[in-house]
């Protein structure tokens, strides 16, 4: 017996009560554009059960054969039982959940490749579907959910044309396998995806047929495309900016008109617009028709953000004190969206070593500067640092550009005038200098403040020409790579790890500028160390030699986090970190290390962090070195 079970693009399937047989109903064709396709009558998973002990009604169900997937799968999507969970359980209740059951439940036996079904819901021994809707019941004290099946069905043919070049359909969709619906669906919609990839945007199905041998348990699926013709981009039509001026608008969004089609395009457009920070929605809608040339226009709907933001954040040490970030924002300075940033920051409050260090930023963005992925920036900071071994002030001016290539990869290029005044044991040392710092980041974290997967790479060089004789030239360099693996139950255990290496080439150690030098200990570097504890003894003071940051440093930081309840985590972690004297990590050198263990409790912006970490050997030699706490929001790395 050869039956139709699919006719047109879209189907929904009802089972008549005590029997097999499958009714089909043509539910009309899909959307044109595959991003607003209807829903499936199957879609949905209500997942969780509280268990018949709280509720008046038993609900029992009961599935035939050896498959385990089943029965799970079966309750999951069960509106008896979702009404159940939920205390919907007046007699009105069962029989509207019944009744929509036996849909919901075909559609998980026709995933399953299930063709010859048999379904039957009693309540309290009465077939739901042959209750009318206005003749339900009271009161209902059993239902009873009994599926039969059937024999598992597999393809005898499985064929869809005409498929664009490079299009990856799954695997499964072939002759021999099980035929689920699932595959059918999700080959239909790649194949679109295919076609609209290669510049035909209207591409469709233009009609699906699966036919059911029920002697045989073969299923013979046909889906046949209309690919439509290829179209290029048209124009771009905007709506919803109300301070933003629609000229810097339109260059921000870089909307590719009058290229060929491409969906991978119009989510640039997307993203360049949600980069610029200036609007809190961003809607792209493909016109309905196609002109005359076989151009598609697009529309752009977008809501701008509150012009305005303010925000801030701490860090706390036991021995470094305590940390203060604020800063405030403006999304849109003069209407082309312009990002005005001033950044604050006290460092050290109450610390037991060293004085206040405070820092003021000024910084203002330009996006869409020669290039719409490009953004154009102007900066400015001034710094005091009272540190145990020296004083130091710093005033930087710098215009830049940064490059962002996609979501992942980014670019950095600015050039500098930067002025450092030292004091120390050896007297005061003033810089004067101008610098190239260029740097490429790699993020492919799944998260930024709390990764379980993926890594993310740094590097950058900056090349440095002193304009005095107190100052060097020379280039400093640094790599940084951080890699997450989680596994467990729902990724419970995340190992992450770190490691730094810098040098400093081309100029002596007494000649650069000191905040191009390294440090190791503290939060940042080696936690259980006290800040900037370990650096090198090179240039002769007063006293004997000054201490100053190295020119070479490697830093290893490893990390064991462990999920112990939805928003509580524990963490142990060891650190280890080595400074040089001289560039390419020769000379002489020191090392210390620390190790710890910290509690995590997620918040909606991050991590709180709460560390407890202990100096394992090496550098710091002042008996106040020992344990140590830190408190700060995010992950360390």
């Amino acid at each position: 017996m050869r039956r139709l079970l699919k006719a047109g693009t879209a189907a929904a399937f009802v089972l008549s009560a005590g029997t097999d047989q499958a009714l089909a109903q043509s539910a009309g064709s899909s959307s044109s554009s595959p991003s607003s396709a209807s829903s499936s009558p199957f879609s949905g998973l209500f997942g969780g059960k509280k268990g018949n002990e709280t509720s008046p009604v038993d609900i029992n169900i009961s599935v035939a054969g050896s498959n385990e997937d089943l029965p799970p799968a079966i309750r999951n999507t069960s509106l008896l039982i979702s009404a159940q969970n939920e205390g919907r359980v007046t007699g009105q209740d069962m029989l509207a959940a019944a009744r929509g059951d036996y849909a919901r439940i075909l559609g998980v036996l026709y995933d399953q490749g299930y063709y010859s079904v048999t379904i039957n819901i009693l309540l309290d021994g009465v077939e739901a579907a042959t209750v009318a809707p206005l003749d339900a019941p009271h009161i209902v004290r059993k239902v009873q959910v009994t599926v039969d099946p059937g024999p598992r069905f597999r393809y005898s043919r499985a064929d869809i044309a005409p498929v664009a070049p490079g299009t990856e359909l799954p695997p499964d969709y072939r002759r021999g396998e099980i035929a689920r619906t699932g595959d059918m669906k999700t080959a239909a919609t790649s194949a679109v995806e295919g076609w609209r990839n290669v510049g035909h945007a209207k591409a469709d199905v233009a009609q699906t047929e699966i036919i059911a041998d029920h002697d045989t348990n073969l299923i013979e699926s046909d889906i046949r495309l209309a690919p439509g013709p290829s179209l290029t981009f048209g124009e771009m039509k905007m709506r919803g900016y109300q301070r933003m001026d629609p000229r810097r608008l339109r260059k921000i969004a870089g909307f590719p008109e009058g290229e060929r089609f491409d969906p991978e395009k119009l989510e640039d457009v997307r993203k360049r617009l949600r980069r610029s920070g200036v609007f809190s929605a961003i809607t792209l809608t493909e016109a309905d028709y196609v002109n005359a040339d076989n151009s598609l226009d697009v529309d752009l709907l977008v809501t701008e953000q509150k012009l305005r933001r303010i925000g801030g954040g701490f860090e706390y040490s036991s021995i470094d004190g305590m940390r203060l970030t604020g800063y405030w924002m403006h999304r849109n300075l003069m209407r082309g969206g312009e990002r005005l940033r001033i950044d604050a920051d006290i460092e050290d409050i109450g610390s037991q070593l060293t004085g206040m260090d405070y820092k003021l930023g000024v910084r203002i963005d330009r996006p869409a500067t020669l290039h719409p992925d490009i953004t154009g920036y102007v900066a400015a900071q001034v710094t005091s640092e009272d540190e145990e071994d020296y004083d130091q002030k710093t005033g930087t001016f710098g215009l830049g550009f940064t490059y962002m290539h996609d979501d992942e990869l980014t670019a950095d290029i600015a050039l500098q005038f930067r002025a450092l005044q030292v004091d120390d044991d050896s007297g005061r040392t003033d810089f004067r200098l101008f610098a190239l710092p260029m740097s490429v980041t790699w993020d492919r974290r799944d998260e930024s403040t709390d990764a379980k997967r993926g890594f993310w790479l740094f590097g950058s060089t900056t090349p440095f020409v002193g304009l005095q004789d107190e100052t060097g030239t020379g280039a400093q360099v640094v790599a940084e790579g951080r890699g997450y693996y989680s596994f467990g139950a729902d990724d419970r255990v995340t190992l992450a790890g770190r490691s730094r290496l810098g040098t400093v080439l081309g100029s002596e150690l007494e000649e650069t500028p000191r905040d191009y030098l390294f440090f190791s200990g503290g939060g940042g570097t080696v936690r259980g160390q006290p800040f900037e504890s370990l650096g090198v003894e090179v240039i002769p003071g007063k006293d004997g030699f000054v201490k100053t940051g190295g020119m070479s440093i490697a830093v290893l930081n490893a990390e064991a986090r462990v999920r112990v309840r939805e928003k509580i985590g524990v963490v142990a972690f060891v650190d280890a970190g080595r400074v040089w004297e001289e560039s390419g990590f020769t000379g002489g050198s020191g090392w210390h290390a620390g190790a710890g263990a910290g509690l995590r409790y997620d918040t909606p912006i991050g991590p709180m962090r709460f560390d407890i970490a202990h100096p394992l050997g090496g550098g710091y030699k002042d008996d106040d070195a020992g344990t140590q706490l830190y408190i700060g929001l995010g992950q360390a790395f």
